[in-house]
């Protein structure tokens, strides 16, 4: 079995202040990434900024600075956002580095040597805020401007001389490595989506600009400059050192396990790379996997609406776990998700103060006071605290299956299910009442403590900060959550010290 998994997310466009879209991929990336650390994995997580374009050279032109001095001081506040979420990733890459633009250039020579670039003329509609070209069915007519009818964005007409790939040579190979791999894109609405907009007739696709100069040149003709999207994709393997295929990282971690991406540039990732990569006859990556859209409303957040929503914002006012764990529950993953602040409180309130903070709380004191404050020695279970312990050994493989299709509400789901059992049977087992039997009042700690354990070890992914906390009840650090131990069901050692910690999760007072 492969230990390896390499996670990408979207490089991010950097003219604009983070938003919640930019949040929730990132954190739903370190979600897997985390997830599978613990499951045993060299993990490689890929972020960072994509550099270049028009977009990114008239931003700079009306700020009156230099493009690369712009982009250097925007990228820093997205590497800052990694910090502020508390990602893992193992890597952060800029468009402009020159690591990039060598594989970028190589790319190119590659493509072209195998005769997928010819020069010709482009004349069509061109979207800047996209960097997407679209047809003249994809335009629509609102309040006199032309504009994109799938994403809103104002699109001009573009005539100048262009390189083009040959993306039509490569329709038929693309749907049969969709159909020969039916896991590639996910989920199902994404893919039949893509396989409906490749059979409707792929067109060759402009692949260089003359119009402006901030981009990568193209090799032996530097007036024309790089289409971004070709430029952008290829940080996928620019990141692991490609061309040198030798390359620890090349050989570790390519084909890349997941390339996880908003559904609005899933063409881009699900059509365009993969015919690249088969025009340069590199592997394709395992999977493109196209979630939703956070919503403001019934829209999507952009800045253009004046509905985005701050994370930092969140993040300043109720902590960075409780957003963590919030996206990752109420956003049914693969799907548009509608937030507000109200449900945001629920969560904090019912699933991590109560539910979880209380259950540590309680038994933790309960372990004070009754038995010393160390992790009882005990004989044996009895039928009902079986039922409770095994339900993650006998679940370990499904959660894993699960995980590898990106299901992340069924494991959301196994703990907030686990949670309640564990309220629930610290409630009906009444060890206070137990107390003149002795034996079966520390297998009732005992059992108690080990879900809270278990629990905690999953939860990991999703609210890292918090659980780290809660796992010096047991004196356990970080590079002790092992996920192939949730089956265990004597994993703590009798006569170990229980601690006390703080509160974990502030209610929130909320106004009727």
């Amino acid at each position: 079995m492969n230990k390896n998994f390499y996670i990408t997310t979207p490089i991010y466009y950097p003219s604009a202040k983070p938003h919640m879209g930019h949040a929730y991929s990132s954190i739903a990336a370190d979600f897997f990434a985390r997830f599978k650390r613990i499951d045993g994995f060299n993990v490689h997580f890929l972020t960072g900024t994509d550099e270049h374009g028009l977009k990114i050279q008239r931003a700079a032109e009306s700020k009156n600075i230099d493009p690369q001095i712009f982009c250097d001081e925007i990228s820093q506040t997205f590497r800052n956002l990694s910090n502020t979420l508390n990602l893992s990733n193992t890597d952060f890459i800029r468009t402009t580095e020159d690591r990039h633009k060598k594989t970028v250039q190589y790319l190119w020579s590659q493509l072209e040597k195998n005769d997928d670039i010819y020069l010709s003329k482009y004349s069509g509609w061109y979207s800047v805020s996209d960097e997407a070209f679209y047809a003249e069915e994809e335009i629509s007519v609102k309040e006199d401007n032309k504009i994109a009818t799938s994403s809103g964005s104002l699109v001009e007409w573009i005539e100048e001389e262009s390189y083009f790939f040959r993306l039509s040579k490569w329709q038929d190979s693309l749907l049969e490595y969709y159909e020969n791999n039916p896991d590639f894109i996910s989920p199902k609405s994404r893919k039949n989506e893509v396989i409906s907009f490749v059979k409707s007739g792929l067109k060759d696709l402009s692949i260089s600009r003359k119009a402006f100069s901030w981009g990568i040149k193209v090799p032996n003709n530097p007036e024309h400059v790089i289409y971004v999207w070709l430029d952008a994709l290829t940080n996928y393997i620019s990141a692991l050192n490609y061309p040198n295929i030798d390359d620890d990282l090349f050989k570790n971690f390519w084909p890349a396990s997941v390339h996880l991406i908003g559904k609005d540039i899933l063409r881009f990732h699900a059509v365009y790379w993969p015919a690249f990569l088969m025009a340069a006859k590199i592997t394709l990556p395992n999977k493109v996997y196209g979630h939703g859209w956070i919503l403001s409303g019934d829209e999507k957040m952009s800045k253009s609406k004046g509905n985005i929503l701050d994370p930092l914002d969140i993040i300043e006012t109720y902590g960075l776990d409780p957003l963590r764990y919030y996206l990752i529950k109420e956003v049914s993953f693969g799907n548009d998700g509608n937030i507000s602040q109200d449900r945001l409180e629920d969560c904090i309130n019912s699933d991590l103060a109560n539910n979880y903070g209380n259950l540590c709380q309680r038994v933790t004191a309960f372990a004070e006071k009754n038995c010393q404050s160390k992790v009882p020695d005990i004989k044996n279970f009895i039928e009902e605290d079986l039922s409770m312990l095994n339900k993650f050994s006998d679940n370990i493989s499904l959660i894993r299956k699960e995980i590898d299709n990106q299901n992340i509400n069924y494991y959301i789901n196994f703990i907030i299910n686990a949670l309640f059992e564990a309220n629930k049977y610290f409630n009906d087992q009444e060890p206070w009442k137990k107390k003149d039997d002795p034996q079966r009042l520390a297998t009732i700690i005992y059992t108690s403590l080990e879900m809270i354990r278990k629990i905690t070890f999953m939860l990991y992914p999703i609210i890292p900060e918090s659980t780290i906390k809660a796992l010096n009840i047991f004196g356990l650090k970080e590079e002790d959550i092992d996920f192939n131990s949730i089956g265990e069901n004597n994993f703590l050692k009798s006569g170990e010290i229980i601690n006390k910690i703080d509160i974990l999760f502030k209610k929130i007072e909320k106004n009727d």
